[in-house]
């Protein structure tokens, strides 16, 4: 059976074999026992452990399973299910992370659409680790945006949560009229947050950025307010964003004093048609 994933040394398709996939020229990649397979390369990795750390996997893991983000997603599985064509239909989601929404979206899909497939990557090995034990029905592998190991023009939908921009990739291997799905913050996310921790906080830019290859069809909005009651899922929420690293001591300590948390949460979807 041949894998969705291509080697990523050779550019060879990748052939499962008991717990492995392997290629024509003899490449072989252990399959983990959860499930998932590392697709990245020594020499394409940027540090020992790339990506998000165990502890931030388990962080973002733990905040989203208890539905804060839930208006995103069903608006994300609207949006698939909407932009669906066929009963072969496929989704890539590149940079996964730990699989939340590929793998809310891949049931999503398979309850419409049996032979649908979906297939997620990520470049932090215990995210993808963490994906992988949420379903059998995606393929998953550690890999990076920047060299995705899938052949060219082989998915109808690509998804970006959140993460980094290759358009050149993403061009490259979605389909001719294909799909890609942008996530972005919108101005006012999480502004609660912020206020609690910066004395002066500052709204995310907005914008319909155009992309070579791509045409911009429309922004879908997702607004709403979330209320956090406890510590623990504040501290889960901050570590789940960019300001975790940014943040002074002091912005860090006023935000563990806080006993509860009620915050805007806003999302734009921007949708990309392939050309």
């Amino acid at each position: 059976m041949m894998s969705s994933y291509r080697c990523p040394l050779c550019g060879k398709g990748l052939e499962k074999s008991d717990r492995s996939l392997k290629c024509e020229h003899g490449h072989s990649f252990d399959i983990s026992a959860e499930g998932y397979v590392h697709l990245l390369p020594p020499n394409k990795m940027n540090s020992k452990i790339p990506g998000d750390s165990k502890e931030m996997a388990a962080s973002r893991s733990a905040f989203l399973d208890k539905g804060y983000y839930e208006p995103l997603l069903k608006e994300l599985e609207h949006t698939v299910l909407e932009l669906a064509k066929g009963e072969a239909f496929s989704v890539l989601d590149c940079g996964c992370g730990e699989g939340y929404y590929t793998a809310n979206i891949a049931k999503t899909l398979k309850n419409r659409f049996p032979k649908a497939k979906t297939v997620g990557f990520d470049i932090s090995r215990p995210s993808v680790k963490r994906a992988a034990k949420r379903t059998k029905e995606v393929e998953f592998a550690v890999a990076s945006v920047f060299d995705i190991p899938v052949p060219d023009e082989s998915f109808d939908i690509l998804l970006n949560v959140f993460s980094p921009l290759s358009i050149g990739e993403y061009h490259r291997v979605l389909k001719n009229g294909g799909y890609y799905i942008y996530v972005v913050p919108a101005a006012r996310h999480l502004w609660q947050l912020k206020a609690a921790i910066y004395d002066t906080p500052y709204e995310n830019k907005e914008q319909d950025t155009p992309y070579e290859g791509f045409e911009h069809g429309e922004t879908r909005r997702v607004r709403y307010e979330v209320l956090i009651e406890n510590k623990e899922d504040i501290f889960s929420l901050f570590r789940m964003t960019p300001y975790y690293w940014k943040t002074s001591a002091k912005g860090a300590e006023k935000l563990s004093k806080l006993e509860s948390l009620l915050t805007e949460v806003a999302f734009d979807i921007h949708i990309y048609k392939k050309q």
